[in-house]
This record gives C-alpha cells, structure tokens and sequence, in this order.
C-alpha cells in the first residue's frame, strides 16, 4: 500500500502543478493574449482573451494588458518660436485597441507606452509649442495648442494599436521673467482698454445731452412760432371761463388785462 501511495501523491503533485499553470485568471478591465512557443508564437489571428478563468496548455503563457482608459502624466520642456524654453505639462488619456491587442504585443512589446506614446506626445507638443510665442501659449492660445497637440499626437499614433482619447494641458510654465514681462504687458493693456471705455462712455453722455439740448431747443422755436397774439388771447379766453366755473370766490375786471385780457382776482 504504500508503494502504491507515494506514486499517486506525486502524480497528484504533478497534477495540481500542471492545473496551476493552466489555469488564467484575467481581471477586470484587462484581456491576455495568448503565445504557443510551440506554434506560432503569438496568436494574432483570434481576439483577446476576456476577463475570467481560461484553461490553456502548460508550455503556453498568456500576457495580460489593462485595456480600461489609463492616463499619463507629462512635462515636455520645448521651444518657443522665438527660441526661450517652455515646459508644458499634460496629461494624456489612452488605451491599447483591445481587437489589436495582439499587434501591439507582437510589434511593440508591453512596454508600447514607453516605446510608442511618450515619443509621439513629447514630439507633437515640441512641434505645435514651436509655432507659437511665449505671450501666446501663456493667455490667449491655451486651448488652441491642446486641441493642436491631441490632432499632432493621434496622426503619429496612426497604425500603432493605441486610442488616443485625450490631451489635457493643465499648465504651461514660462522662465520667470518672461512671465512677469507678459503679466505687466497683460496689466497695461488692460488699463488703456478700461481709459478708452471711460473716454467712450463720456463722448457718448456728451452726445446724448447735445442732442437732448438741441431737441429741446427746436421744439422752443416751433413753439414760438406757434403762438400768434390772437392765439394767445384764444387761451386766455379760454382759462378765464375755466376759472369763472370755479366756486372759489374771485373777481372779473374785463379788459384789464394785458392786450385787454380778463384779470381775475380771487380772495386766494
């Protein structure tokens, strides 16, 4: 019996190690790709394994790659158009293409960040920099070089078996006295467009009144024209017979008046 015992327990050994490595467990957000040292080395001609257990051959081992979104962090230092240093940092949201998975184990390694997409970001950031000067990159044309350096960065990731999905700029940083040139420039600039507003605002409130002045002034001569003597006697006949409704106590003198207009006294 135990002759017959040791060899079972050391099959079972043999067993359990066999299963062991059969055995593949991929988690979540990742997929494997398969390599058969004995075939064909990597099986590029079926998709990547999903998340869950696979039983593969012993003598074949399986790569496992996030495939979820994945970000990285850069600070590229580049060259403005006028020659001073810039460093930009960004940071870029990629991941592999998960039906070329296989590609990009086979051409690129699992080192295709280091490989592939830091050169093609250090290099299209240093590109789109370059057309621009310090003054530019540090106010108006922020979002200009980001969508530059995204467009820049995806032609060169043509064919590589990486989506990129974003690039984000979060700061550009200037050489110190650079940025205090530009900010007092920037503070200047400001100060002349606030003067020349004010200066607009009191050339407009000067026209309003002139012209407020002169509208008041026409309607003064039309008015004058208007009033004839025998209209104006018209008027005065017409707010005397007003006044003599009134139950207020007066006294009528006719003719007393100038140009012989009524003169109306009352004990108010």
């Amino acid at each position: 019996m135990p002759k017959i015992g040791l060899p079972l327990i050391i099959i079972g050994i043999i067993v359990i190690i066999i299963l062991t490595k059969s055995i593949v467990t991929i988690g979540a957000g990742s997929a494997g790709v398969l390599y058969k040292p004995l075939a064909d080395g990597v099986v590029t001609d079926s998709p990547a394994m999903g998340e869950g257990f696979h039983i593969v051959a012993p003598w074949n081992s399986v790569t496992v790659f996030e495939v979820r979104q994945q970000e990285l962090s850069e600070k590229i230092e580049a060259l403005s158009s006028n020659g001073l240093d810039i460093r930009i940092d960004a940071s870029i949201w990629f991941q592999p293409e998960y039906e070329n998975l296989a590609n990009l184990y086979q051409q690129k390694g699992e080192t295709y960040v280091q490989r592939v997409l830091q050169p093609a970001i250090r290099s299209a950031a240093r590109s789109v920099v370059g057309r621009y000067t310090p003054e530019q990159l540090y106010s108006s044309k922020r979002d200009a070089i980001q969508t530059e350096i995204y467009t820049e960065t995806n032609r060169l990731l043509e064919g590589q078996f990486v989506q990129l999905n974003e690039v984000l700029v979060r700061d550009v940083k200037l050489p110190p006295t650079i940025k205090a040139a530009i900010e007092r420039k920037l503070s200047q600039e400001q100060e002349a467009l606030e003067y020349e507003f004010r200066l607009q605002k009191a050339e407009q409130e000067a026209e309003r009144q002139r012209i407020d002045a002169e509208g008041k002034a026409r309607a003064n001569q039309i008015l004058s024209a208007s009033l004839t003597d025998k209209i104006l006697q018209e008027k005065g006949i017409q707010a005397t017979l007003e006044l003599a409704k009134s139950q207020n106590s007066k006294v009528v003198v006719i003719g007393s008046g100038e140009s012989g207009m009524p003169l109306i006294l009352g004990n108010n």
